[in-house]
């Protein structure tokens, strides 16, 4: 069985809206196979591993058959635990936001009756209940099923097993006859087969099989993390490691965008791809990566079927796949042609058991690790600044500043002191003093449990962009030049070929240390196609060249290749945008607050 798009399988515009805003790109085999059969009033015995996308398969007919004028129960869904209730609502709430009047009720016990009372008053139409906490309302008289039409048993067989036969039936009885019934279930045991027998004569059988797969010899690992660290543990990982050629997978468009937007502005290299982009970028992207032009490509499963590449280092699966066969052609990207390769994979919650449910699939073994500390990430940089201090004094090939040096000893600072603050401010600002890339921030402390997102963004408030590190100015590192996507150098590492060294300061050492007037940096040449563009803002403000990026992509939506040269001054920026592009960044930030400032963003005078 295929995955087919959404918009063939006869949603209503609400729904196809809700699918696109989410972020899903196809439906999978059991949404394919369901959604019509279930939109067309079949009774249905579904039959699928977890993690194929049934809640999705169900949830969509069920709104679509909802009344919004009638303000009683008419779906019913019943569930084995409270959590998996809770998992349904959210998800069934994601997908009825466009469709004005439903109202969905998760009802399982541990929760406060009054709240489920009120919601009932409310009058939800689609409820999400535990057996026993639902024979409980329809004891007291709180709940009825008169007017329910459809009613669904996810993972049947496990509510059998925890002894919830009779409860079923007592439920099944109160709804209607005429109602339309589906089951969903991992097997077909005889008990869920009596179940159909006895309250779905009719029911249409469809069965998604799953086919074994051989995992390749790739060393499988995963890390626990909460939802709102994984930023920061991948980072971490990435600069631990030492990681240069990666691929990235996330579960929906909209996660792809947050995820590029947040390491672009941290100052990785990366780029981006999903079905929201147009071909012709998309195939742009990918021969980028393929020729190693950047070191991270963050994508979704669809967007990357085309990609054919050898020497990717690791795959991370940033988000869970659907399925188990979807996580085999994931990791399958790593360790081609004879080389070795590593998978890591991030964990949130009760996604370990979708993680346990792949690993019986396919018969592998995914090793559990803890996650790297940022004293672990700091004590890595610090061996790779010692390490590329210690080959450039053995090399000789340095200029040597010993006017500057001498200054500072007359006014009394030690040789120890000079060169603790500077590999200080090497350290602080990744390495380098006035490179043309902007820095990595240095690792964090992961937010605690209910602490506020590390992540909030102080660029206008922008949807999923990064706070990133300020980079401090100075004296004599005060304009720092960048190319949107382009690599950050960590101290120790070659630069790849064809790459250009740092530029020399324009700015006298000399005049810099000693207080002197300020030698202006001379103007920088824009691209042909491109448009020179002025902010008010620039290194005294905190400002450094990576949130440029981030504002221009995050909240004016350019792409990395509409993004030139970047020239950060004490107090003003000068960036160079695509000419067919100018009037967008003009209209989306002039006027917005980007770091506490207001921004005025106008064409540069040459």
């Amino acid at each position: 069985m295929t995955k087919k798009p959404f918009a063939e399988l006869g949603l209503s515009p609400e729904l196809l809206k809700a699918v696109a805003k989410i972020g899903f790109e196809e439906a999978s085999p059991i949404q394919v196979e369901a959604i019509p059969r279930l939109l067309a009033g079949e009774d249905l015995v579904g039959l699928s591993q977890t993690g194929s996308g049934k809640t999705a398969a169900y949830a969509i007919p069920a709104i679509e058959q909802v009344d919004p004028a009638v303000r009683e129960p008419q779906v019913l869904i019943l569930c084995p635990t409270r959590e998996l209730a809770v998992q349904v609502a959210e998800e069934v709430a994601h997908l009825a936001q466009f469709k004005r009047g439903v109202r969905e009720l998760p009802i399982y016990g541990g929760s406060a009756y009054d709240r489920q009372l009120r919601g009932l008053r409310a009058g939800a139409q689609i409820l999400i209940a535990t057996p026993g906490r639902l024979m409980d309302h329809l004891e007291r008289g709180s709940v009825r099923l008169e007017r329910v039409r459809m009613v669904i048993l996810d993972e049947a067989d496990r509510m059998l097993d925890m002894g919830f036969r009779d409860d079923i039936d007592a439920i099944l009885k109160q709804a209607p006859a005429e109602r339309q019934t589906a089951f969903f279930s991992a097997t077909l045991a005889p008990p869920i087969q009596q179940l159909i027998k006895r309250h779905a004569k009719t029911a249409a059988t469809i069965r998604i099989e799953s086919h074994q797969v051989t995992v390749p010899a790739i060393e499988q690992i995963y890390y626990e993390v909460d939802r709102r660290s994984k930023l920061e543990v991948l980072c971490r990982l990435i600069d631990l490691q030492d990681i240069q050629y990666a691929l990235v997978f996330c579960a929906t468009k909209i996660m792809v965008d947050e995820l590029a937007d947040h390491l672009a502005a941290r100052g990785y290299s990366c780029d981006k791809l999903h079905g929201g982009i147009a071909q012709a970028t998309r195939e742009r992207v990918m021969a980028k990566f393929r020729r190693r032009g950047i070191d991270l490509l963050v994508a979704t499963d669809v967007a990357a079927r085309g990609l054919d590449v050898d020497d990717i280092e690791v795959v991370f699966n940033y988000d869970l796949p659907q399925d188990a066969e979807d996580y085999v052609h994931r990791i399958g990207r790593t360790g081609r042609a004879g080389r070795s390769g590593r998978a890591i994979t991030f964990v949130a919650g009760r996604e370990i058991y979708k993680l346990q449910q792949i690993m019986k699939f396919t018969k592998a073994r995914v090793r559990r690790e803890r996650v790297p500390s940022a004293e672990q990430v700091e004590a890595k940089r610090t061996s790779q600044l010692f390490d590329a201090l210690r080959e450039t004094l053995e090399r000789g090939e340095y200029r040597h500043h010993d006017d500057v040096v001498d200054q500072l000893l007359e006014q009394g600072h030690s040789p120890t002191e000079i060169a603790s603050a500077l590999i200080d401010m090497l350290g602080r600002e990744g390495g380098r003093v006035a490179d043309e890339r902007p820095a990595r921030p240095p690792a964090r402390a992961l937010p605690a449990d209910g602490a506020e997102d590390a992540e909030r963004s102080d660029v206008a408030r922008g949807p999923g962009r990064a706070r990133p590190t300020p980079t401090r100015p100075t004296a004599d590192a005060r304009t720092v030049r960048a190319r949107a996507g382009d690599q950050p150098a960590l101290p120790g590492r070659a630069r790849p070929a064809g790459s250009h060294p740092p530029r020399p300061n324009r700015e006298s050492p000399a005049r810099a240390a000693g207080g002197g007037r300020r030698t202006p940096a001379a103007p920088f040449s824009h691209e042909a196609g491109m448009t020179r563009l002025a902010m008010n803002v620039g290194s005294a403000n905190g400002i450094a060249a990576g949130d440029v990026v981030g504002v221009l992509a995050g909240l004016a939506g350019l792409q990395r290749e509409e993004i030139g040269a970047i020239e950060v001054l004490d107090r003003r920026i000068l960036v160079d945008v695509a000419d067919e592009r100018v009037h967008v960044a003009l209209k989306k930030l002039h006027g917005i607050r980007f770091k506490g400032n207001k921004l005025s963003i106008v064409p540069a005078r040459e």
